[in-house]
Order: structure tokens, then sequence, then C-alpha cells
């Protein structure tokens, strides 16, 4: 097994100078895929979402390679997630503003090789401030350069009623939106007959998301087990290999836009 991707987009798999190469293009794009390593209940690895957002960083990169000069670097595999850590095991994590260095030090480094565009692309949701405020600041830093960043399931808002089946709610974190994505990318690491019991507690506010595919208008800060005894607090019971694939391929169409979009921008 390789350490890397060797797909044709893959930063780490190429030497520095087809990386300069590429950055010296018009209209050049580096991706930067950003996850966590924390608890997903006892069916799904704790890489979910490192996992989650490298698949979907990747695949609209690669959509977009024959006409866009473009890169992904390696997932920044450890988040911001202390709402796991005082209630199940298995959860690495940084603080907000550790979380926010390791950003800009990635960002920085990264675009400094010429790159005329940035996007972060988030799979963890309490990463978003990080990702907020890495934008603000490269931004700042480096006017010339296109920055932006988004959370990849945020994509799949306007499209998650006509694939799911579970209720408002079940694509909450664990749930039928990440473990279906996992059974098409990932099977060997689902066990499915792990599951056991799930819940989802309704937040008291009903300006909250209802569940991980809208952002919400109010962020409340929780820790996990005031909304769980097992960790997951969505609908895994629900999941396919065949939503998950629609679900990928749905968020790959709206990465390829957003990546052509941002290329036309900056060339």
């Amino acid at each position: 097994m390789t350490p890397v991707s060797l797909s044709d987009v893959s930063w780490a798999a190429k030497p520095y100078p087809e990386i300069r190469d590429i950055a010296a293009e018009d209209g050049s794009l580096l991706v930067v895929p950003v996850g966590s390593l924390e608890q997903h209940g006892h069916h799904l690895p704790t890489v979910t979402d490192s996992a989650l957002a490298d698949a979907v960083a990747r695949l609209g990169a690669e959509r977009v390679a024959d006409r866009v000069p473009i890169l992904t670097t390696p997932v920044v595999w450890s988040g911001h997630s202390p709402m796991h850590l005082d209630s199940f095991g298995g959860t690495l994590s940084l603080t907000l503003e550790q979380m926010l260095g390791v950003l800009d030090g990635v960002g920085r480094t990264g675009v400094e090789n010429g790159f005329d565009g940035l996007l972060l692309v988030n799979g963890h949701g309490a990463n978003g401030p990080a990702i907020d405020g890495a934008v603000s600041r490269l931004g700042s830093s480096y006017p010339s350069v296109e920055v932006a960043g988004l959370t990849y399931y945020h994509l799949v808002s306007d499209f998650a009623d006509d694939v799911r089946e579970s209720d408002t709610g079940g694509m909450s974190h664990g749930g039928e939106l990440e473990t279906s994505l996992m059974l098409h990318l990932f099977p060997e690491l689902v066990q499915m007959d792990r599951i056991g019991e799930w819940e989802h507690r309704d937040m008291p506010y009903r300006h909250a998301a209802p569940d991980m595919t809208e952002s919400g208008q109010i962020n409340v800060y929780r820790s996990s087990d005031r909304y769980s005894e097992s960790g997951v607090e969505g609908d895994p019971t629900v999941a396919s290999a065949e939503t998950g694939e629609e679900i990928f391929e749905h968020v790959g169409d709206e990465l390829e836009a957003l990546l052509s979009e941002m290329h036309e921008f900056v060339a």
C-alpha cells in the first residue's frame, strides 16, 4: 500500500519542480482538505471526517484537472473536537488557536509556492470558526490570492431530501450521511452490526441546525453525551452505499463548479 494517494492531483506524490510548475500556470489552485480524528460511534472509524474531506476534495480536483492547474495537499487530519473529549474515547483534538495556526501555516507555505487560489475543504463542523479565521487571515495577508473555505456537506442542503431515508436529524454526526458515504467509499471500515442504540436529541433552539446539511443561524457548544449515549447523533440504520454514491457525486458536481469558477476568476 502506498503511503499517499497517487492521483494526478496529489501534491504529496510529486517532486517539487512539478509543484512549482503547476503553481506557476495561470489560474492555479491549491485545495487543502481539513478533517478530524474523533469518535463516530461504534460503527464508524475515527478517521471518518478526514477520510471524507480528503475524498471529496480529490474528486472535485480530479474533475477539473484536464483544464485547471490544480493540486490537493494531504488532509489536515486533526481538528478542533473538544465536545468529544469529555464524553468518549478515541478523539485527538487541537485547540481553536492551534487549529487556526495549523491552517494558517499550511495555507501560507502552500500559496507561497505560487498558487493563484486556495480552497479549504472542511469535513468537521467544529472546524468552521478556524476555517473562517484562516480564510480571513490568509486573504488579508495575500490580497492577490483568492482564498475560500467551505464545509463539504453543506453542499448537500438542497439535495438531501431527494435521497435521504431518515427524518430531519438523521443526517447528524455519525448518521445517515456519513455512514452512507463511508459505505460507498470505505466499506471495509464500516461495522453496521455494531450500530446498536442511536438517538437524535433536538436542540432547544428553533434557529439551530436540524442536522449536518444545514449550518443554522445559531451555534451552541455542547458535549456529545448531552445528545447521545453512543456518540452517534443521527440515524445510521437507513444508510446505504447507493445513497453514499449519490451524495458523493452531487458534492463532486458542486466542487467541480466552484473550482471552475475560482480558476476563471483568478486566471
